[in-house]
């Protein structure tokens, strides 16, 4: 209670003094009485006009929303959730919240300066496709159908694949994965990033999601003191609720009760939190383009090569998508030759160049070391080898890409929390990084609806710390495994290539490992 009310009600209590007096007699005649029943009579109006502060003990969240928005100045704007990062991860995260009860009604901001966000795009199907590819799998596709992007997805360019090869240089071991190894149509689909941004983009502009976008960047970031003052018991006492507040680069100021990082790796949010990263550079760049065939390549392909690995993707008509990785010398040579050369270079890679190939009978018919799985082997355990199919043009720019690992030691603080590339990078070899981003943005909503419904502050970092548990789990383990990859597959050792020949073949005839790996890719298990 503040002075004001205290003075008022000490008052209050003096007039009540005077009137027991009255009422005992102390005063006689009948002027004071009639003055002391206009005193008792004036008591309750006083009373009435007391502001006194209260709380309201329920689960109306609106009415606790108001109560917030009583501290905050005036001159800004308010919002529940602030999304710094408009990129597909953030997208992908406000689409999430617009299509559950929940979390539809809660007011967001997204802040970001790209002009895509706009609607400024004009995907044009008679274009080649862009460098910028992703693979999602079928998990992150089964998520973009229940929040309504998906039908979008498919208005535009995107490749299924239900195949996919993989093989050493060395010549020494292959395997070759098929949909219907694990009972399934496909293993992925391939897709312009653009796409999967234009896609999210009209998915949430065709939601009733009370939403603002900053076309922007943040430039500072606090936590701001919010004052709720609360009597309990008669006991006066203060609430401090703690908002956070932005400051962007454009001279708009907001609050917001969470901010949610999703600003890429070199996370402006990460920053000014201070959270700590662990990680390192690899000694690799990735060269990408969009190459051209002369016909259309239906499956996914990538081969180990001493420097790192190639890959040969299919985004739709007959073209494909290129991801090769070498050491950074290698990519300057790559991105300087003219068009001739570098086709010849990709054939060389994708096909003879720096060993044979494997042969299918190499350990036996159908692998006589795994003789005892032949009972139940897969689809896929009886293809042979398969060479890719020639390049016959180059249809993009080439650009080149330093490779790392990085990952965040903490996602989450008070009314903080950090998604996709902003809490972990990882090597393109398997194409997870975004899967792993899309898993964190429908986790978070998921969370943050669960949090909602139990009437906890959605800034709250045991909430939040939630959230980090269970992506994190995941996220290192995947990050363990491509990392293990790019090492294991970096090493030119007689030894060593021999250990990988075997892991080969043992991935092709061992079905129940075979299954296994697949599903894991697939974000099945």
């Amino acid at each position: 209670m503040n002075n004001r009310g205290k003075g008022s009600l000490k008052y209050l209590l003096q007039q009540r003094e005077i009137v027991a007096r009255f009422v005992k007699g102390d005063q006689s005649t009948s002027q004071k009485k009639a003055k002391g029943r206009a005193v008792a009579a004036k008591i309750p109006a006083e009373v009435c006009g007391l502001k006194v502060p209260r709380r309201t003990f329920c689960n109306n969240i609106a009415a606790r929303e108001h109560e917030e928005n009583q501290g905050l100045p005036n001159n800004v704007v308010h919002y529940d959730i602030a999304i710094v990062g408009g990129g597909m991860v953030g997208m992908a995260l406000a689409c999430s919240l617009a299509s559950m009860p929940l979390t539809k009604q809660l007011n967001v901001a997204i802040i970001d300066s790209n002009p895509a966000l706009e609607g400024k795009t004009c995907i044009k199907k008679e274009d080649p496709p862009d460098p910028r590819v992703s693979t999602v799998t079928p998990a992150t596709i089964s998520l973009f159908k229940d929040v309504g992007a998906w039908q979008y997805v498919q208005q535009h360019r995107h490749a299924y694949f239900d195949k996919m090869q993989v093989w050493d240089y060395t010549g020494l071991g292959y395997t070759r994965y098929n949909a219907r190894d694990v009972d399934k149509e496909v293993l992925g689909c391939v897709v312009e990033n653009k796409v999967l941004h234009s896609s999210l983009l009209s998915c949430i502009q065709n939601t009733d999601l009370k939403k603002r976008i900053y076309p922007s960047r943040l430039n500072s970031m606090t936590l701001h003191q919010n004052h709720l003052p609360t009597m309990m018991d008669s006991t006066s006492s203060s609430l401090h609720a703690s908002l956070a507040k932005l400051e962007l680069s454009d001279g708009n100021s907001l609050y917001a009760k969470l901010v949610v990082g999703a600003d890429g790796a070199k996370s402006r949010v990460r920053e000014l939190t201070g959270f700590k990263t662990t990680g390192w550079y690899y000694s690799q760049n990735a060269v990408i383009c969009t190459v051209e065939h002369k016909t259309e390549n239906q499956c996914a392909w990538q081969r180990f090569l001493p420097s790192g690995p190639i890959a040969l993707l299919p985004v739709g008509d007959k073209f494909s998508n290129i991801v090769w990785t070498m050491n950074p010398k290698e990519s300057s040579a790559c991105r300087e030759m003219n068009e001739n050369d570098f086709v010849k270079a990709l054939n060389h890679a994708l096909n003879y160049g720096y060993g044979p190939h494997p042969q299918s009978n190499l350990l036996g018919n159908n692998g006589d070391i795994f003789s005892w799985f032949r009972r139940d082997l897969t689809v896929s355990a009886n293809e042979c080898f398969e060479v890719p199919p020639d390049v016959v043009k180059l249809v993009s720019g080439r650009m080149v890409f330093p490779l790392s690992l990085r990952h965040a030691n903490n996602y989450a603080s008070k009314r903080v929390v950090l998604i996709g590339d902003a809490a972990h990078t990882v090597h393109p070899l398997a194409g997870q990084g975004v899967n792993l981003g899309f898993g964190d943005a429908f986790a978070l909503s998921r969370i943050i609806s669960e949090g909602i419904a139990v009437g906890t502050d959605i800034g709250e970092v045991h909430l939040l710390k939630k959230f980090e548990a269970e992506r994190k789990r995941e996220n290192i383990m995947m990050m363990a495994i491509l990392d293990g990859f790019q090492k294991a597959y970096s090493v030119d050792f007689g030894p060593l290539n021999v250990l990988r020949a075997a892991a080969f073949h043992g991935a092709q005839y061992i079905s129940p490992l075979k299954r296994s790996i697949i599903s894991y890719a697939s974000g099945q298990i």
